[in-house]
């Protein structure tokens, strides 16, 4: 089996998978940290430190950490979500030291230069302004917030320009200290890579970070639904809806992804089929479902004419409605196909295939097999999506947010309380 994994003295993860056939590595690093680990003086201090980790150490600058990826034609990137922080390069296998020892440097001996970080603040405060631009990224702020009140997982990864302004290098390197633990991170490594070659880096140059696990998230808890029209002067208007899903660890959550999947995961889905398709209402619409450690978001979205919005609404809560008991085995058998493929494809990719093994040991403390992993999708059934599917939509009121301009908004977020009352219907007879 190519994957190795090793445990090193400070708690850290090495886990790699060699791809014999490649002549490049990826590989980087993850933490457990993300934006709902945050307290609320803290808004948006994840994604900042990930800004920061290229503006220079004690050892380069800022321009020396690119020139030295770019002088062997690598490349290097990050990113924040809600749960992890990820620090990850792109290089030929001979230069894989020299990638490892520029991730290290930026997380074990970070600058945080005062100019620099005034810079980097008012770069993201940028970040913030093109995102209330774009409209879906505003209605699922929106729809964050509704479905986790006064929680950190509600709040936008970016913060604010309030919060921002608030942050010094000190509460930068008291965040890194406190939730950048050995146990909490993990070194991953695909392609062309040698496992022990990456350990005896990483345990070289990874040995300052604390042995201790860090602080615990609370716990998520799923708001009580509801709805929420944000007005805006805006062509479409844009519609979402969301329910409580399962965590990583839940059984059903590959029967709730093929419910997804059948649902509005592509073209041949029933939303895309039936409201572009056969109604040209949208352009776009999809559902998806994102696990978390100890709760789940499933979310729905599509864009259409304001005056077409309660239309829309109304034949998507139809639809999911009528699903659940007519889903079929060609629907179930397509489902598991793209799965199945979806999976396949990535392990061709070494950049997907780090981020996958990095992924899987924070969430399951190991990585699970392609094996394993197709067994699961192949044991889906009618029935366990079925299940999985009733659960939803029984689990939690619908929250659903509309943006835009128009009367038929307020009508288009009243018709998603028909999930609620289709299911209590349903339970009485």
């Amino acid at each position: 089996m190519s994957v190795e994994i090793s445990k090193l003295a400070s708690g850290l993860t090495v886990v790699t998978d060699k791809m014999p056939q490649l002549e490049t590595a990826a590989l980087g690093v993850w933490a457990g940290v993300g934006g709902r680990d945050e307290k609320p003086n803290e808004h948006g201090i994840s994604h900042l430190l990930e800004h920061m980790a290229f503006k220079g150490t004690t050892k380069r600058s800022s321009r020396e950490i690119v020139e030295e990826i770019e002088a062997v034609g690598g490349d290097l990137n990050a990113g924040t979500s809600t749960e992890t922080t990820s620090y990850y390069a792109r290089v030929l296998k001979a230069d894989v030291p020299l990638a490892l020892d520029v991730l290290a440097d930026i997380l074990a001996n970070p600058a945080f230069e005062p100019d620099e970080l005034e810079r980097e603040k008012n770069v993201i405060v940028q970040e913030i302004g093109a995102a209330q631009d774009t409209p879906d990224d505003v209605v699922f702020e929106h729809l964050n917030e509704l479905c986790y009140p006064d929680q950190p997982m509600g709040r936008s990864l970016l913060g604010t320009a309030k919060t921002l302004r608030s942050f010094n290098r000190d509460m930068l390197r008291g965040y890194l200290s406190t939730h950048y633990r050995g146990p909490d991170m993990v070194v991953a490594a695909a392609g062309a890579v040698d496992h022990d070659q990456v350990v005896a880096e990483a345990e070289k140059r990874f040995a300052s970070f604390e042995a201790t696990p860090g602080p615990k998230p609370q716990t998520a808890q799923f708001g009580k639904g509801g709805a929420k029209v944000v007005h805006r002067e805006l062509e479409q208007a844009h519609l979402t809806l969301a329910l409580e899903g399962v965590p990583q660890s839940d059984l059903s959550l590959f029967s709730l992804q093929v419910f997804t999947n059948v649902l509005g995961g592509g073209m041949s889905s029933r939303l895309f089929q039936e409201v572009r398709e056969k109604r040209g209402l949208c352009y776009s619409i999809y559902s998806f479902h994102a696990p978390y450690t100890d709760t789940g978001f499933f979310g729905l979205y599509t864009g259409t004419d304001p005056a077409d919005a309660p239309e829309m609404m109304e034949v998507v809560v139809d639809i999911m409605n009528d699903s659940v008991e007519t889903l079929t085995e060609a629907e179930i058998a397509r489902a598991k196909a793209q799965m199945k493929a979806g999976l396949l494809m990535a392990l061709e990719s070494c950049s997907s295939r780090a981020e996958q093994l990095a992924r899987h040991v924070l969430a399951y403390g190991r990585p699970q097999t392609v094996e394993e992993l197709v067994g699961r999708i192949d044991a889906v059934s009618v029935e366990s999506t079925r299940d999985a599917a009733r659960a939803l939509l029984s689990r939690s009121r619908p929250a659903v947010v509309a943006l835009g301009s128009g009367r038929g908004l307020d009508t288009a977020v009243s018709f998603a309380e028909g999930l609620t009352r289709a299911r209590a219907k349903a339970r009485l007879h």
